[in-house]
């Protein structure tokens, strides 16, 4: 149980954007909730899983976005309220089915929640969601604070059923792990039963089915569902204004930024000369809306994250309205009033204000940003980027690196998305030459092993997460399978999905709430596409390496599970499997002929190189009692013995 289905109506709390949201979507009778980890989402079903034996949810962690979508929309074929979540990413690999949904409609309600993660703060990229809803034609709403973030989610609901639709609300990383005050609503305390009801094929009751519909006539009715979702936007209680009636400037935003623009227009004293339009129907825009308020000034400042979504919609609608609102002077992304990267804060909406108001931005004493940067880094040890101490994925890259040196072939690996991700740098050797999507390292090595026949000599392996490889690693493995290409896919088992917090996928056992979860073996699952499949131990370096070399040498598809679970799992976590010393008389330094291989060139944070000493020292706060930096010691000066007990 937790506040977020136990504390009553009227109650404020303390809570994170995405536990507003999974508020609003228990005061709304959610009772189907999917979709697949990616940080900034990951919270929203996670809690929902958490409520959903004492509020008789259904919740999965799908195997990928698109699945996760397709169960949602099921849940709301079948009568029930649905939610799926998803990072921006996320939406790519949904948008197949999410362009037949939009089509074909929806029956009960169905909100999908995107989050957005501008300045690709958890992220290798910081593509958009909004505009897929433009492209497939299905409402957009952003809200703008905390307590929106929970009461639009219930308009959202209502929305989609009036519709026959699915909305889709998006949210951003400073929205989504950010906290702020909500007061909470009713929950509700009766809900419909599922059961799902083939309509026959009659044109106007054929919401969720797509099949036999002539296609213009599903179009026209889908386009029918936006200009009536235009039509509710003008009298849209979220989309507010404040400021003077007849403003110099008129500053339209929508989601978090509308935070940074009421705090730059608070710091420049610019209340009196400046309006605040915060829209939360950000697709299709209210038209009528917009007219009364560009009516009312001649310039405007559209704020938004990243790209000009919001400023080109606007640009277009006001030149439809030339004739009523006369010529308007637009800023924003295009004249290079704000950036079109990264996030935005009050800094850059302020110089943005000033500068199109010719006003100077207060002025901060002298030395202030300099020391500001510089006190955190009196607090820091300086350290690069590193994989966590005991973390399987370093002693896998190490192997990894030493078979394609001894293999001398030129050999590369393709990689993708996860902690993984990390072996671009020296903590994994700079092992990893491709990062793209999720389960594409295995595509390109697909790829490249296809050209072997074509002259290629050079050996291709590919890395993949165990959560990548349901998600779609496995398609491009069984096309590899399919098509006769010579690689070898190193398939990363840290049994969970350990990036965005352990969640499950279908490799492991265990619950959901009240539902069992059945394993999926990857090994004989890869066995039976066709591929040869060994197991291994990345801990166990010798044997892990001569594993490697040995597939190498073979040709076709080779797949090798180096399965070790992460030192940071629940599971793991402050439990040593070895307890580890070091000698330091037996520890030559500078002279033991392995150049510092264990702290120079391994890097573990649990070895610490000790100048004065001139030799390694073990951190026993940090380390972890893996038992790696043993294997590789060549003077024997680290030793390990199995440990007693948890430390």
């Amino acid at each position: 149980m937790t506040i977020l289905n136990q504390a009553g109506a009227g109650q404020t709390h303390l809570v994170m954007g995405n536990e507003a949201i999974v508020r609003g979507a228990l005061e709304a009778g959610v009772r189907v909730a999917a979709g697949y980890p990616g940080t900034p989402s990951s919270e929203i079903i996670e809690n929902l899983a958490r409520v959903s034996t004492d509020e008789g949810l259904y919740v999965e962690w799908s195997i990928n976005e698109k699945v996760a979508l397709e169960v949602a929309a099921a849940g709301s074929f079948a009568g029930l309220r649905s939610l799926c979540a998803m990072k921006q990413n996320g939406v790519n690999v949904a948008s197949d089915f999410l362009l037949h949904l939009a089509a074909s409609g929806t029956r009960a309600g169905l909100v999908l929640v995107p989050c957005d993660d501008p300045g690709a703060l958890s992220s290798i990229n910081e593509g958009e969601s909004r505009h897929f809803a433009r492209l497939v034609e299905i409402p957009l709403l952003e809200p703008g604070d905390f307590q929106e973030a929970k009461d639009l989610i219930p308009w959202a609901f209502e929305l989609s059923e009036r519709l026959r639709t699915v909305v889709m609300v998006r949210s951003v990383t400073r929205l989504s792990h950010a906290s702020g005050s909500v007061t909470f609503g009713e929950l509700p305390t009766t809900h419909p039963k599922p059961v799902f009801r083939h309509q026959g094929f009659i044109l106007d009751q054929m919401e969720g089915v797509l099949m036999s519909a002539p296609v213009d006539y599903k179009h026209a009715q889908q386009q029918q569902r936006l200009r009536l979702a235009a039509e509710i936007f003008e009298t849209c209680p979220f989309n507010t204004y404040e400021g003077p009636v007849s403003p110099e400037l008129l500053v339209v935003t929508s989601s978090a930024c509308a935070l940074y623009s009421r705090e730059a227009i608070r710091w420049l004293g610019l209340e009196g000369r400046v309006g605040l339009l915060k829209l939360a129907t950000t697709y299709p825009l209210p038209e009528r809306l917009l007219e009364k308020h560009l009516s009312a000034c001649a310039r405007v400042l559209v704020v938004e994250e990243v790209i000009p979504f919001l400023e080109d919609n606007l640009k277009v609608l006001a030149c439809e309205l030339v004739g009523r609102i006369g010529p308007k002077t637009f800023h924003g992304k295009k004249d290079g009033r704000l950036p079109t990267v990264g996030e935005l804060n009050p800094d850059l909406v302020s110089a943005a204000l000033a500068g199109i108001l010719g006003r100077e931005v207060p002025e901060r004493p002298p030395d202030y940003t300099a020391r500001a940067q510089a006190l955190p880094l009196q607090a820091l040890p300086g350290r690069e980027l590193t994989f966590c101490p005991g973390c399987p994925h370093r002693a896998s890259f190490f192997a990894l690196h030493n078979a394609l040196t001894l293999d001398a072939r030129a050999g590369f690996v393709c990689g993708d998305i996860g902690c993984y991700s990390m072996a671009v740098l020296p903590c994994g050797f700079s092992t990893l030459k491709t990062m793209h999507s999720m389960g594409s390292g295995t595509g390109l090595a697909s790829g490249f092993g296809a050209l072997k026949a074509r002259g290629l000599d050079q050996s291709v392996v590919a890395v993949c997460g165990d959560s990548t490889f349901f998600h779609s690693g496995l398609p491009a493995l069984i096309n590899a399978v399919h098509h006769s290409s010579d690689l070898t896919l190193v398939v990363l088992d840290n049994r969970g999905t350990a990036m965005t917090g352990f969640q499950p996928h279908p490799g492991l056992a265990g619950e959901m709430g009240t539902q069992k979860l059945a394993p999926v073996d990857i090994p004989e699952l890869c066995r039976a596409i066709g591929a040869r499949v060994e197991v291994a131990d990345p801990f166990e370096l010798a044997a892990t390496e001569a594993t490697l070399l040995e597939l190498l040498d073979q040709e076709g598809v080779k797949v090798l599970v180096l399965r070790q679970i992460c030192a940071l799992s629940p599971e793991k976590k402050a439990h040593k499997a070895f307890e580890m010393s070091l000698d330091q008389e037996v520890c030559l330094g500078e002279n033991c002929g392995c150049n510092r291989l264990c702290t120079r060139v391994f890097r573990c944070p649990g070895l610490i190189w000790d100048a004065k000493r001139g030799a390694a020292v073990i951190d026993e706060v940090i380390c972890t009692g893996c038992g790696v930096c043993a294997a590789i010691c060549p003077s024997g000066a680290i030793t390990k013995k199995e440990a007693r007990h948890a430390s």
